[in-house]
């Protein structure tokens, strides 16, 4: 399923979450000063110490940003404050919601994030700005596998970049779903990535089956960007969503 053309609205006030529903939220980092230091007082302690340690001021106001929307978001599901949510770690670092069955996965790339939140499923996002990328295709050889590497190859130069990423950000949202990173190799899952070709999982360690039960959404938040959402199931119904102060 491509998602070429995507319109990303209000949400609603009585904002509602079913099993067979996958809310997408789109939110833009570089905030006005004021709104970093009201999302920074909904910060747990540890989230606030992370924050500290960021070199560049810009980059410490991302965070800040990208973890006081993410609360601000999960609010509006739980019904509580967003100083009162809090989050325990998987094994491999994935955050998640203590004693909740909304579950959730985001990603950012330069001043844009994306928010997956979804009930009682598993599911990973993944987001990357367009960007020049002189050794893509060296990058390709060491975590693609052999069959995309050949297919990266053989593709026009004018192609290469926008399969390249698409490929990266559909492997890494998969990958953010079952909560191993990069501690599972990349080149060991295989998905579709050529322009205009419906985004797959192929297969998992060439597990093609298990593949199958996985569905692979590419994203296209803004020109600049593009991204990929990984869900388990086929079933599902998706809502784009703008996110603002309230």
């Amino acid at each position: 399923m491509v998602q070429n053309s995507i319109l990303w609205c209000q949400p609603p006030a009585d904002l509602r979450l079913s099993l067979n529903e996958v809310h997408i939220w789109l939110a833009e980092l570089d905030l006005p000063a004021q709104q970093i230091d009201d999302l920074r007082e909904t910060l747990s302690a540890d989230e606030g110490d992370r924050a500290k340690r960021f070199y560049f001021e810009r980059d410490r106001q991302r965070f800040i940003a990208g973890r006081g929307i993410l609360r601000n978001i999960l609010s509006r599901y739980l019904e509580i404050a967003p100083s009162q949510i809090q989050f325990c770690y998987e094994k491999r670092g994935k955050p998640a919601l203590m004693n909740e069955r909304v579950c959730f996965n985001l990603s950012h790339s330069q001043g844009l994030a994306l928010y997956a939140i979804v009930l009682d499923r598993v599911v990973g996002i993944d987001l990357e700005q367009v960007r020049s990328m002189p050794d893509a295709e060296a990058i390709a050889k060491s975590f693609f596998s052999q069959r995309e590497y050949a297919v990266l190859q053989g593709m026009p130069a004018s192609e290469k970049q926008a399969a390249f990423l698409n490929c990266w950000t559909r492997k890494e949202a998969f990958l953010k779903a079952i909560g191993d990173g990069l501690y599972k190799p990349l080149e060991q899952i295989e998905v579709s990535f050529l322009p205009d070709e419906p985004a797959r999982l192929l297969s998992v360690a060439g597990d093609v089956e298990s593949a199958s039960r996985w569905s692979i959404l590419h994203l296209i938040p803004s020109a600049d960007y593009v991204g990929a959402l990984a869900i388990e199931g086929k079933d599902f119904n998706l809502s784009h969503w703008q996110w603002s102060p309230e």
